[in-house]
């Protein structure tokens, strides 16, 4: 199963000013597979350390933190010596021996020369309740589910994959129903690696559901083992709520749908241990669009998604048959479904704002604002072939950005101001001029 991460991680290999690196993601999106696939290709030697009860390693950075003393405990540990140029060290669920991530400082400072690898499920966590090591010292990689071409690779339409990354459209076009035809398929089966597997190999979509709802009960699971007790039972009820949020019209996050009378400041804290956990993206409003937009972010409105459009088609009983009724499945829930997958794909594009936009009488709503470093791109996501673009073309005359987006079952075409980008092609925004 091919990752685009793993080219990361070789960038890390060869880069001259690396650093211990993190990867951050929620549980069963991969990390371990792809730290241990990474260590096999491109290491003499891997020396894999697992935290979660391990009380000899707890011992073992609970002492102290000099690198020499460490090393030399996990070459014990190890049953071999470490070649630091050869070697790649791998830390997994090392949120569970906090001293081991303020470790990672003195790797850095006095023993760059180890080649570090770190993650673990609930590492968002562990950061944001206080536990130390010091900005500027580690790298960052995030891992979420698969993205449609990296599910393209994995059922065996590479190629198909290799077009979408060309943006040969005219070649594109003869087959555009297969892309389609995948595209439900992916909205079914989505993103976790082990839901991916599954179908390459046995397309079979009743064991895909049964691996989501096995995934969706080991979240619950991690809610009720993890999280603080006064803040469970509003976890579990905002986790719950998303379904409805996404189905209605307007799916901007209400807290009343929650619980009726509901206010913020009562689930702040579990929309917030959510997204520590990587389960949800937290798309907040902007009431005006200059650069950088985080400057106008208005973080009291926002919409929630969760990781990945096959488990949230699971949550909400999407049906297999559906599959089978022409684009039906596109429209199922007033398009929350592409809104997801839309929302989804995006978060795979490294240093992209995504926000959305309405303005203050909300007669003009844009799916998603993305702020792309030098420029503002509005996008909306339609999930038949409608195109119209009322809101779109009301955004470009208030703020005049230099392309607009639509994304649709429709074929691409360039316009004057607008780009008509295919749903299963929303990746390749990142490479739009």
């Amino acid at each position: 199963m091919y990752r685009y991460a793993m080219e990361k991680l070789y960038q890390w290999k060869k880069s001259s000013r690396r650093k211990p690196l993190i990867i951050e993601g929620a549980r069963q999106v991969g990390k371990t597979w792809i730290m241990k696939k990474f260590g096999s290709e491109a290491y003499a030697d891997t020396v894999y350390i697992n935290f979660d009860a391990n009380s000899r390693m707890a011992e073992l950075f609970a002492a102290d933190l000099n690198t020499d003393r460490l090393i030399m405990g996990i070459e014990l540990y190890a049953g071999h010596k470490i070649d630091p140029d050869n070697t790649l060290l791998i830390f997994d669920e090392v949120q569970e021996v906090p001293k081991a991530l303020s470790s990672l400082k003195y790797f850095y400072e006095n023993a760059p020369q180890y080649h570090i690898i770190c993650a673990g499920s609930l590492l968002g966590i562990a950061l944001h309740g206080g536990t130390s090591f010091p900005v500027g010292k580690v790298d960052f990689l995030k891992l979420g589910p698969l993205s449609y071409r990296e599910f393209l690779m994995a059922t065996g339409n590479g190629r198909f994959a290799e077009l979408l990354d060309k943006q040969d459209y005219e070649m594109i076009a003869p087959f555009r129903q297969t892309y389609i035809d995948q595209l439900k398929y992916y909205y079914f089966v989505g993103g976790m690696p082990e839901a991916v597997q599954s179908f390459a190999e046995n397309k079979d979509f009743d064991e895909v559901r049964d691996i989501q709802k096995r995934i969706l009960s080991a979240y619950e699971q991690d809610f009720s083992k993890h999280a603080p007790y006064e803040t469970l039972p509003k976890i579990r009820m905002i986790w719950n709520s998303i379904p409805p949020q996404l189905a209605k019209e307007n799916k901007k996050f209400i807290y009343g749908l929650v619980r009726e009378g509901g206010r913020a400041k009562e689930y702040e804290t579990a929309i917030m241990w959510l997204t520590d956990c990587g389960l949800v993206h937290k798309i907040s409003r902007i009431n005006t669009a200059g650069i950088p937009l985080k400057a106008y972010e208005d973080l009291r409105t926002f919409k929630l998604f969760i990781l990945d459009v096959g488990l949230l088609g699971c949550m909400t009983g999407l049906r297999q048959d559906t599959l089978l009724d022409g684009n039906d499945l596109f429209t199922e829930f007033k398009g929350a479904l592409t809104e997801q997958y839309v929302c989804q794909q995006l978060e795979t594009i490294e240093d992209l704002g995504i926000y959305y936009y309405t303005n203050e009488r909300g007669s003009c709503e844009v799916d998603f604002v993305l702020d792309a470093g030098s420029r503002i791109i509005p996008l909306e996501a339609k999930a038949e072939t409608n195109l119209k673009a009322k809101s779109l073309r009301m955004f470009k005359e208030r703020f005049a950005p230099e392309i607009s987006v639509r994304t649709s079952m429709a074929a691409y075409k360039r316009e004057d101001w607008l780009i008509n980008l295919p749903l299963y092609a929303v990746e390749e925004i990142q490479w739009k001029k």
